[in-house]
């Protein structure tokens, strides 16, 4: 990630995290360390392309360590750093949002 100055520590967070994918990823290596193909059936909708793409990017960013095992078939597993871990209380919030605000709005878009 380049560094850019910013008055706004906001604007980091979202230059770390933002993007389609990444809070659900984040939030789904909470419960653990996940395979490639487990992370690609969770998260419905990802083509391959863009999984390996935000993954990498959280791993040079410091949020997700990959690790790869010596064995046949190749087996990678991808986790969470203490970095990674340390936005649980984010994806928190992000949830209970959604779940306080979610129906609301889904009401109100369902209105003619």
């Amino acid at each position: 990630m380049k560094a850019r100055e910013t008055n706004c520590p906001a604007e980091f967070t979202l230059a770390m995290i933002g993007g389609r994918w990444k809070i659900p990823l984040i939030f789904h290596l909470l419960a653990g360390a996940k395979r490639f193909s487990e992370l690609s059936r969770e998260l419905t909708g990802v083509s391959q392309k863009m999984l390996t793409q935000q993954l990498r990017e959280m791993e040079r960013n410091g949020l997700v360590e990959r690790k790869v095992y010596a064995q046949v078939p190749p087996k990678v597993e991808y986790a969470l750093t203490s970095l990674g871990r340390s936005l649980k209380p984010v994806v928190d919030a992000m949830c209970q949002w959604g779940e306080l605000h979610g129906a609301q709005t889904a009401s109100r878009e369902a209105q003619p």
